[in-house]
């Protein structure tokens, strides 16, 4: 097992990814007001976004790229939507609501909708019933993340 395919390395790219959130929405939270539109904002990020990956893609893959053999479902594209669903609302309002609320209810949504996906094993996710034990665990991470950033 390399070290890119090891727990440890997974947990601690997507802590990354997680204190990363906070930040974007800040930043383009101030970008959206000062610019007085949270839309052209999100569309700014979303341009740098598709550069970043593109170069990435190119980096990491080269410019022989080959789409799939098999079809591959229009609903799998929809991510998509609702990443500029998530972009625009938390630059809409973590600038009027505060990050720390737009965030905790981002990350409430989260539990909620892991905790379904999960439960069902929807979309082809790992299926990881609700449990008792489970239950009580989410129920304890939205208390947590309430007492953290209890401002409304």
């Amino acid at each position: 097992m390399t070290i890119s395919q090891h727990p440890v390395f997974y947990a601690t790219v997507m802590l990354l990814a997680g204190l990363g959130i906070p930040v974007m929405a800040a930043l383009n939270g101030g970008l959206g007001t000062k610019l007085q539109s949270p839309m052209l904002a999100a569309t700014i990020l979303f341009g740098i976004g598709l550069v970043a990956s593109l170069g990435l893609l190119i980096a990491i893959e080269g410019l022989s790229i080959s789409l799939p053999k098999t079809p591959t479902s229009v609903i799998s594209y929809l991510g998509g939507l609702f990443i500029v669903f998530y972009i625009f609302s938390i630059t809409w309002i973590a600038p009027k609501f505060g990050v720390g609320n737009a965030v905790f209810f981002v990350l409430l949504g989260q539990i909620i909708s892991v905790a379904i996906i999960d439960h069902f094993g929807l979309m082809g996710a790992l299926h990881h019933p609700i449990s008792l034990r489970r239950a009580a665990g989410l129920i304890l991470m939205s208390i947590g993340v309430f007492l953290a950033v209890r401002r409304f």
